[in-house]
């Protein structure tokens, strides 16, 4: 018997003994079918829920795999930040979150140029073993229906072609530039400490002094306006003569 397979013929035991317990109280048929139905359903959208949860992580594979693809297109800054708030999300609800995530958030900080977060989710994958799927043994029950779609979407590529592609490159990223990758963000926050005493010790530019301006004695005061005006006139009169 399969795990699905358990999990369903225990659910439909709960179910009989729920009746039987109702039966039991003497409650009418249409009672405990009406109690059922309700259990029933709720059951279902609390599942649905859960189920939701899992698909918005193959949602942000999908988000960051565009943005971190060597094409054409320039992202705005915004647009990859609402994309690691969206994967950070993810972290809030899966006490396990799978390790493709945290390369995900670095690569995704790391393109938009902050370092430090970038060396947080890259250092926490490439050196700690703990984080690698192989250590995974107590999975929780987020990681569980994680693993469960993700092999339905590897058997079945046809379903969800782009979100498995997705998964793919982010994959081959993974091995082949998580260890490059971590070092260059390590690398520039070095730069970055060394590079900050330097600006900090250059010596501000000196204002230039003002040009002394000539005393007040040497200034004379222009000739009243009637001088001017008697000779303008005597130069006028000399003209006409």
């Amino acid at each position: 018997m399969t795990s699905g397979n358990g999990k369903l013929t225990t659910k439909a035991i709960a179910i009989v003994i729920i009746v039987a317990i109702l039966n039991a109280v003497g409650l009418s048929p249409v009672v405990m079918v009406f109690v059922t139905g309700v259990v029933f359903v709720i059951w279902m959208f609390a599942r649905r829920a859960q189920m939701r949860e899992v698909e918005r992580i193959f949602e942000f594979y999908v988000a960051a795999d565009a943005i971190l693809r060597e094409d054409e297109r320039r992202w705005y800054g915004f647009e990859i930040s609402e994309v690691i708030e969206h994967g950070e999300s993810m972290l809030e609800i899966m006490p396990d979150p799978p390790p493709l995530t945290y390369f995900a958030l670095g690569a995704l900080y790391q393109r938009l140029g902050n370092h430090a977060a970038a060396v947080q989710y890259l250092s926490r994958l490439n050196e700690d073993e703990l984080n690698d799927e192989t250590h995974r043994l107590a999975p929780s029950s987020q990681l569980r229906r994680y693993v469960m779609m993700l092999r339905r979407l590897e058997y079945h590529p046809a379903a969800e072609p782009q979100t498995l592609a997705a998964i793919r490159n982010l994959e081959r990223s993974r091995q082949r530039s998580a260890a490059k990758m971590l070092t260059d963000s390590r690398e520039s926050l070095v730069t970055a400490a060394m590079a900050a005493p330097a600006e900090e010790a250059k010596p501000e530019p000196k204002a230039e002094p003002f040009a002394a301006s000539a005393p007040l004695s040497s200034i004379s005061a222009p000739p009243p306006i009637s001088a001017v005006l008697r000779d303008v006139y005597q130069e006028e009169t000399s003209a006409n003569n």
